[in-house]
């Protein structure tokens, strides 16, 4: 599938939207080597990443609050066009189409895909628990005020949905690179026609009818006035 001339194609994420996207990608990477390093002692030397195990330990939580903070104002973005339809179900249904590369067995979809819901619906649910947990966990500000039992289970907590988030993550990059076109489209906006009807058709029209809207029975009354004698 043709992806040049996008500076001419289809607007599919404004500035803000892709800014605010690599702020929490890139913040959930360091989320991920930070936390590792913390968790097993496998994954130690992560923190001369972050300077020694103590600066790892004060920037972690820090980062946690920053990616927290544009996670919820990307969310809000997403938010309307994130909806599972029923084109999206019958896409699930259909996953071994989808992994087998037969697009054309597929039915249409709207800008994001069911497998990109998901992943939303998924860090929807996953940052907020990351949030709350890691706030009790948090030395020295608030752990110490926490009873023992209330640390174990949100330790316990924090780390499951880590691994979960970690996963989700994972795939939605995987996915980025497989579908070629959509780490582009992040990176400058904008996609080429050919690309949208292929991968989003229902977008492409709804875009298309935007662009191009259908005249009315008015307008059609007002051109037949002009063109009489």
């Amino acid at each position: 599938m043709s992806h040049s001339n996008t500076k001419k194609g289809i607007l599919r994420y404004t500035w803000w939207t892709r800014t605010n996207h690599w702020v929490v990608a890139i913040s959930f990477v360091l989320l991920v080597l930070s936390g590792l390093a913390l968790f097993h002692p496998f994954f130690w030397s992560f923190t001369g990443l972050f300077g020694g195990p103590i600066p790892t330990r004060f920037i972690h939580p820090w980062i946690g609050v920053v990616m927290a903070v544009f996670f919820l104002l990307l969310a809000a973005q997403l938010f309307k066009e994130s909806f599972i339809k029923r084109h999206d179900i019958q896409w699930l249904k259909q996953i071994r189409d989808v992994l087998s590369n037969r697009d054309e067995k597929l039915p249409p979809v709207g800008k994001n895909n069911a497998g990109q819901k998901l992943v939303y619906w998924i860090m929807v649910a996953c940052v907020p628990i990351l949030l709350v947990t890691g706030i009790i966990i948090w030395r020295p500000y608030f752990a110490e005020a926490m009873p023992i039992w209330l640390l174990r289970f949100a330790v316990m907590v924090h780390a499951y949905t880590a691994f979960l988030a970690i996963i989700t993550l994972i795939i939605h990059i995987y996915s980025g690179i497989w579908v070629k076109g959509s780490i582009r489209a992040m990176v400058q906006g904008r996609v080429s026609k050919a690309w949208a009807k292929h991968h989003h058709n229902l977008w492409y029209e709804e875009v298309m009818k935007e662009r191009n809207p259908p005249s009315t029975d008015k307008d059609d009354d007002s051109s037949r006035q002009q063109q009489s004698p």
